[in-house]
């Protein structure tokens, strides 16, 4: 990245900022949540009144989300029911914990109760919002992050020294292979934690080691982890 860097600046006079890579981190659920968002607001003419429940449980890694319409006997007109599902998948966006996306939970709306005059699709969508707010308080949200599958090609006699680096790094090894002169030590390392390897593996090989790496997996961060994450989160967002 320096390298090129300095070519931009010298061919065309241009001044480049770095800033160090985030983690795309996301954020789910591992409990189940059943809970009522009600939006009620009286104002001059007409008011605003929007009540919903639903029921929220997690999905398996990688599922995304699901939205259920479980509604019987009228108690949420069907044209009202769309809002109520953006409400909740424009506070999934958002975030909960920390603002990253919230992934792999399925939502079922269920019951409900609307106005004649007042009820219209902006008050289901903050009634969506208030309630999803609301599950993801009860339904144990956690914070996950980026596993990736890590390949780390090395002399014989730094493997070990790699080996126990990326123990350090939360790495869990897969195996080791030998290739020509060289051992490869296989990996899966949260990305998190190989953000600045480079240097790293040129200081542990002498400069005699090269990876490479690709994306796996999502799994939960650990909670004291998690919380530093969730820390910087909040003080980024106070500082904008």
């Amino acid at each position: 990245v320096e390298v090129v860097v300095a070519k931009l600046q010298k061919k065309f006079g241009v001044e480049v900022i770095l800033k160090p890579p985030k983690v795309p981190y996301r954020e789910t659920i591992l409990g189940k949540a059943e809970v009522q968002g009600k939006h009620k607001k009286q104002t001059g003419g007409h008011g605003q009144f929007g009540d919903c429940w639903i029921r929220m449980e997690p999905l398996e890694r990688g599922k995304g989300f699901e939205f259920v319409n479980d509604i019987f006997g009228g108690s949420i007109p069907r044209q009202f029911v769309p809002a109520v599902e953006k409400g909740i998948i424009e506070s999934a966006e958002r975030g909960f914990l920390a603002g990253y996306p919230v992934v792999d939970f399925r939502v079922s709306v269920f019951d409900g109760s609307y106005h004649e005059v007042d009820s219209s699709e902006m008050a289901f969508k903050i009634a969506g919002s208030l309630a999803f707010k609301k599950a993801m308080e009860e339904a144990k949200p956690v914070l996950l992050e980026p596993i990736m599958n890590v390949e780390i090609y090395v002399p014989e006699e730094s493997a070990g020294d790699i080996m126990g680096d990326l123990n350090s790094r939360r790495g869990r090894i897969q195996g080791m292979d030998r290739k020509g002169n060289n051992q490869v030590v296989k990996a899966q390392v949260p990305l998190a934690e190989m953000l600045s390897y480079a240097p790293v593996l040129t200081s542990l090989t002498g400069g005699r080691g090269n990876y490479r790496m690709e994306y796996s997996h999502y799994d939960v961060v650990p909670a004291h982890i998690a919380e530093k994450v969730i820390a910087e989160a909040k003080k980024d967002k106070e500082e904008q």
